[in-house]
């Protein structure tokens, strides 16, 4: 992420120096934005499939029909925080594409449209046209499947189940390997960009990220201080002390921009919270992986900054749209650095924006993405500290007081 930002700083440099030159520098950019569309789909599909295989079918039942509405509202929140704050600071009035951006607008679709097409009547066609919302439909289904195939008394269905898992879950390895590879291409990448857009707009491009990265620090700690705590209050929880637990994985999750990189830590600070030690191996796992309240917030948020550079606007039909879509996407983002890239492709994508200015947030990402990761972990906290209140009185819950 530090040689993303390198790669920013130098862009804006040879943006300034160059002028509108800097045209020959746009197809490294150009070869960034095609990696990206290359990734998203198996990232999404495989990181979900093993994410549902992270439990067993009784708890899942339980417990999940409790966290899951947890994450789908949460998340949903979060979508609408970023887009409200997006609206109040306007980070992308005064910004432009280059003329020779060769922008392709995806077609919008209509709010029920996106409703429907959740449950694809092909699979295959959806993969190939990267529609995340039924990619993300098939991709739980599919992994209920494979866990239930896992976790059954015939010997045979059990042996194909693991055997089918230990092929995804591989298949995820690689392509987060193929992730890390893209990353490390990237600065380059957001060199091509950066110089392109100073090239022909100056430090405006500079003022504009500014507001982005205001405005996203701004909305998670909205988040920390008014949203979680209204959550965890409707459910007894004490906040403060709480805080006071979780601050150990909150201050990792900051430092380490990786929901999954902190999970260790998250787990023990659960532990410290009170939290029963089967809720927290449940969710927990499955939260640094399918619950990013932070990144969904950063799409609410590159939505509105997006669509102020491109002079689109969208109605409330328009906006309902894009809070199902940020929340799915958000859902199918994989708990790792840089992955949130993936995540606002996705967005871009469906809402009918140039996946262009994607590339423009890059520069950026290891600022953002630090707080982003910090609102994505506490709300995995925050689900479990929920999810263990509703539970207590229950015979597999754990006698766990808190210290």
């Amino acid at each position: 992420m530090l040689k993303m930002t390198t790669g920013f700083v130098l862009g804006i440099v040879l943006g300034l120096i160059l002028g509108p030159s800097s045209d020959i520098l746009a197809p490294l950019g150009k070869l960034f934005l095609n990696l990206l569309k290359m990734i998203v789909i198996p990232l999404v599909a495989l990181a979900l499939m093993v994410a549902v295989n992270h439990s067993n079918p009784r708890e899942l039942g339980r417990i999940g029909l409790k966290i899951f509405p947890f994450y789908i509202f949460a998340t949903g929140v979060s979508v609408v925080l970023g887009i409200f704050l997006a609206k109040w600071t306007h980070p992308g009035v005064g910004l432009s594409l280059p003329s020779n951006a060769q922008v392709v607008v995806p077609e919008k679709p209509s709010f029920m449209d996106t409703l429907i097409n959740m449950v694809p009547s092909n699979v295959f066609s959806a993969l190939s046209k990267g529609d995340i919302l039924a990619v993300v439909f098939v991709s739980i289904v599919v992994g209920l499947a494979i866990l239930f195939l896992r976790h059954s008394s015939n010997d045979r269905e059990r042996e194909m189940g693991e055997l089918i898992f230990r092929i995804v879950d591989a298949a995820n390895e690689v392509v987060t390997k193929i992730l890390n590879g893209i990353l490390q291409y990237a600065p380059l990448g957001v060199v091509g960009i950066t110089a392109n857009t100073v090239g022909n707009q100056g430090m405006d491009l500079v003022i504009a990220l500014s507001k982005f990265i205001g405005t996203s620090y701004i909305g998670v700690i909205l988040l920390i201080i008014v949203v979680y705590p209204i959550m965890m209050k409707v459910f007894g929880v004490q906040v403060l002390k709480f805080y006071r637990d979780v601050k150990e994985a909150m201050f990792t999750s900051f430092v380490t921009s990786s929901s999954l990189g902190t999970l260790p830590i998250t787990l023990k600070c659960a532990e410290k919270a009170g939290i029963g030690e089967r809720v927290a191996r449940l969710t927990l796992p499955i939260g640094a992986t399918v619950n990013m309240n932070g990144t969904a917030l950063r799409f609410g948020v590159a939505v509105i900054f997006a669509a102020e550079i491109t002079g689109l606007h969208f109605s409330v039909g328009d906006l309902a749209t894009i809070v199902i879509i940020g929340t799915m996407a958000a859902v199918g983002t994989a708990g790792v650095p840089g992955a949130g890239l993936i995540g606002m492709s996705i967005v871009f994508t469906q809402a009918g924006l140039p996946i262009e200015i994607v590339a423009l947030t890059a520069g950026i990402n290891i600022l953002v993405d630090m707080v982003f990761t910090l609102g994505n972990v506490t709300g995995d906290l925050v689900g479990a500290k929920i999810v263990d209140q509703t539970e207590k009185g229950h015979p597999d819950h754990d006698n766990v007081e808190n210290t």
